[in-house]
């Protein structure tokens, strides 16, 4: 590890005289401006060690761009005056809502607060849905050790909360010849590192993907691997935590802490001051600013862009498992897997993502080169590979620290509270393990280890009508004939669905809202017929006005009045 006085000569060396570096207990300091974000980040990764105990705070200013603040609720009341749990959990991705669901097994009370209008907003439903085997990692990171564990969980956590899981499998194929003979070894090392692997020749890894580059030589199969909806199953932790006693609040903004003697008295929102004994830090790109309010910043967040596309389901049949080739341009960089290929849980191709770094922490704007950079770059995994199935892309932004590892500990200088922050891939697959880990530290710290003896595991989803079979399909029908009424035909969701989705335990009533739980609008025409008559039917369903209904949060209104003369009957 090298003293700071070393590196502020590397950087201004590199950079200039306008930057330095101090360490101050345990904790290595950047100060400074330079001209860009760019080269913010790459100071910062410059001084990282990610071996070491000692963390980056990078507080360089980047002169050329402004960087956007926090994007807040408008709504403010009082509902959160005065409420005391004993555990406060700020942040309600997957991360947030399985540990909140977690700590439900325990004899403490449990605030959840989230500032946008719905659960699993950001990082948790901007992602490919991989489970990851983990066979990037490293045997000193943090994320190494909850992707394992979390990996493990899945068929359970699934099975409990009645979310689709599938282990795929990850084939990883290889261009060069000379491979054949070094391959073979390297299936040891990560069978050391606890990832079950094989080795595929050409002819057994273009018998289970013979839509792969005809170049391939050889490959690797990683078992492990799988697939599952990440914003369905954060919609599912965050139901079994409101059913087991946790109280959930959005449209929930942190705005500021009162710290004394190393310990949170007081946490303002624009909802109300709460006075929680412990609280957790599961803010996601904001964990910085959440950590510095708590006067316990010791690292730093550098948001990084990730663009996906969705492919028709057509296109799916070319893909099988999880799949990417080495030795083209696909190869990961140092910090970016690279992309590639994925048949996403609901039957869909899912193609990229790639990594750009940005100075915004919600630039979920989505570019034209992204989206042909990432096909031409995955062509040389699957030639066949068209934009024309496109349907929809999206972009993500994930909370990367400078030492590219979770922080996952109790805080360094502030007592009562728990940090879940630099969470970026794989946090989807350590999201059970990091769960049940943060629940027990956060416990622990509250002073009790005593369990919840009322806890109940099991969460009942909403029956999908088009995946029953035919008996069970007439059944339900037969017991409400909303269930027979097919609203969204590209994906066979009926009004029954939409219904019971605007009636589960985590509040709904957008148009997003109700597609990310049981998916109309998913489909080849994204919504195009379905979306005004699932809009008709949360007006009706939750007796509000059409030109109140929202399709994502506050000032998202799809309509702006009635240019009819209303005749106060349904389509329906």
């Amino acid at each position: 590890m090298q003293s700071a006085a070393k590196l502020t000569e590397l950087l201004r060396g590199q950079f200039g005289n306008t930057v330095s570096a101090k360490e101050q207990n345990g904790i290595l300091y950047l100060s400074g401006h330079l001209p860009d974000w760019d080269s913010v980040v790459a100071a910062g990764r410059l001084c990282a060690d990610p071996k070491s105990r000692r963390m980056v705070v990078n507080d360089i200013a980047a002169t050329g761009c402004e960087r956007p603040k926090m994007q807040l609720p408008t709504m403010e009341d009082k509902a959160l005056e005065g409420a005391a749990p004993d555990v406060l959990v700020i942040g309600a991705g997957v991360v947030g809502c399985a540990i909140a669901r977690e700590l439900a097994r325990y004899d403490v009370t449990v605030l959840l607060v989230e500032k946008e209008h719905d659960v699993g907003m950001q990082a948790s439903s901007r992602n490919d849905g991989m489970v990851h085997p983990g066979i990037d990692l490293k045997p000193w990171q943090v994320k190494q050790k909850y992707n394992l564990a979390g990996n493990r969980m899945y068929p359970e956590i699934c099975r409990e909360l009645e979310v689709p899981f599938a282990r795929t499998g990850q084939i990883i194929g290889i261009t060069q010849a000379w491979a054949r003979a070094v391959l073979p070894l390297s299936v040891h090392y990560w069978r050391r590192m606890g990832i079950p692997c094989n080795y595929l020749s050409r002819d057994a890894l273009l018998k289970k993907e013979p839509h792969l580059a005809p170049d391939v030589a050889c490959g690797l199969e990683f078992p492990t691997a799988g697939i599952v909806c990440p914003y369905g199953l954060t919609i599912a932790y965050a139901e079994n935590a409101v059913q087991n006693g946790v109280k959930l609040s959005l449209d929930t903004a942190v705005l500021g802490m009162k710290v004394q003697d190393g310990k949170i008295y007081a946490v303002r929102t624009n909802r109300g001051t709460i006075r929680p004994k412990v609280v957790v830090n599961a803010a996601g790109v904001f964990s910085e600013e959440i950590a510095q309010m708590a006067n316990d910043r010791f690292f730093s967040i550098h948001p990084r862009k990730g663009t996906n596309a969705i492919l028709d389901k057509k296109a799916a049949f070319r893909v099988q498992t999880i799949a990417s080739l080495l030795g083209t341009a696909a190869t990961k960089s140092a910090h970016s897997k690279g992309g590639g290929l994925v048949r996403t849980v609901d039957g869909n191709l899912l193609v990229g993502p790639d990594a750009v770094e940005t100075a915004a922490k919600e630039d979920y704007a989505t570019n034209a080169e992204s989206v042909h950079a990432t096909f031409a770059k995955q062509k040389n995994a699957l030639p066949e590979l068209s934009e024309a199935d496109i349907i929809t892309y999206f972009t993500g932004v994930r909370a990367a620290t400078y030492e590219e590892d979770f922080v996952i500990c109790p805080g360094r200088a502030t007592k009562n509270l728990v940090h879940a922050a630099g969470i970026q891939s794989p946090g989807l697959t350590a999201a059970p393990a990091i769960g049940v880990a943060v629940a027990k530290m956060a416990a622990e710290l509250v002073g009790t280890t005593k369990k919840n003896s009322k806890f109940q595991p099991h969460r009942t989803a909403v029956p999908h009508l088009s995946s029953l079979p035919q008996a069970e399909r007439n059944a339900l029908i037969h017991q409400n004939p909303d269930f027979g009424v097919i609203v969204c035909r590209c994906e066979e969701i009926s009004r029954g669905e939409i219904i019971a989705a605007l009636h589960r335990p985590v509040p709904c009533d957008t148009v997003d809202g109700v597609k990310r739980r049981v998916r109309p609008g998913m489909g080849r025409c994204q919504g195009g017929f379905c979306g005004p008559l699932v809009t008709q039917i949360i007006a009706e369903e939750l007796h509000k006005p059409l030109e109140q209904v929202c399709k994502s949060g506050e000032g998202s209104e799809l309509l702006l009045a009635p240019t009819k003369a209303e005749t106060g009957q349904s389509n329906f």
